[in-house]
């Protein structure tokens, strides 16, 4: 059974999952787009499951340790949610994905370019200046620690609430475009890193040289038990996410997103563009 978070992103490697394991002849079964984080993730704890794809940052949430400084390195992260997850639950985490799908802040690609911001030491640098910005982000953005605040604290600048347009049960789909069409005097928006509407939107992504966010790769999680019985799933799974770079994710959803196709075609067409299904 194989199942996927209910967003954009969780569709698109879901069906990715699903169709290389038809493509080769293991029976699989659909259970894609089945809910948020919590509820997929106690599906699989309990068996109601086999396989999913997850975000390696999400082990700081499951296992109780979202203060450890691990979180913040891609191969620390990786290995320690895959040694903890097979310890304590039997699950075994197989290869990431070199994309990260962490938070960020994108800036409108015109003020980027006139003002020469690439990172955000450089958008630091021209908030603390006096230079324009308001940005647009949900609640939680704004005031969960592991957002906004780190990465005020991380680059030494801090946005007063008259630079922020707070949007409730803001997405991200919802601050790019405020940003993108310049609503309400919005110049910068929230964003994930793998967004598909950032190129569409004339946003650039904003670099985070000093790691303030914690890392999310996805990477297939499926049970011991499932891959014993199918040791092949490893081998024809860590080819395609090794292959999944920040850019290529974010070519993908924005065929998605802006372009309006379904998850399972855009899956369909790059396993066999890219030669992994004939």
């Amino acid at each position: 059974m194989v199942a996927s978070k209910i967003d954009t992103e969780g569709a698109l490697l879901g069906n990715m999952i699903l169709l290389l394991l038809r493509g080769h002849g293991i029976a699989a079964e659909s259970r894609l787009q089945l809910g948020p984080t919590q509820i997929v993730r106690q599906a699989l704890l309990a068996g109601q499951i086999d396989l999913y794809p997850e975000y390696t940052g999400n082990g700081a949430i499951f296992f109780a340790r979202e203060t450890d400084p691990v979180w913040h390195d891609p191969a620390k992260a990786y290995a320690l949610v895959k040694q903890l997850d097979r310890a304590q639950n039997d699950l075994v985490w197989l290869a990431p994905a070199p994309a990260d799908n962490s938070w960020a802040i994108a800036l409108r690609r015109d003020v980027a370019q006139a003002q020469r911001l690439a990172s955000l030491a450089d958008f630091a640098r021209y908030a603390n200046g006096g230079g324009k910005v308001r940005l647009a982000a949900s609640a939680e953005f704004v005031d969960s620690p592991g957002a906004l605040p780190a990465f005020e604290q991380a680059y030494s600048f801090k946005l007063t609430r008259d630079q922020l347009l707070v949007l409730i049960g803001g997405n991200t789909s919802a601050t790019l475009r405020a940003a993108g069409e310049g609503i309400s005097s919005v110049n910068a928006a929230m964003a994930y890193t793998t967004d598909g509407a950032l190129a569409v939107l004339q946003l650039r992504l904003l670099s985070d040289d000093k790691h303030a966010q914690t890392v999310y790769q996805p990477a297939p999680v499926i049970r011991a038990a499932v891959l014993a019985q199918h040791p092949d799933i490893e081998a024809l799974l860590d080819p395609v996410f090794r292959s999944l770079t920040l850019e290529q994710l974010q070519q993908l959803n924005a065929k998605i997103v802006a372009e309006g196709q379904q998850p399972g075609t855009v899956a369909a067409d790059y396993l066999h563009v890219s030669g992994f299904l004939k």
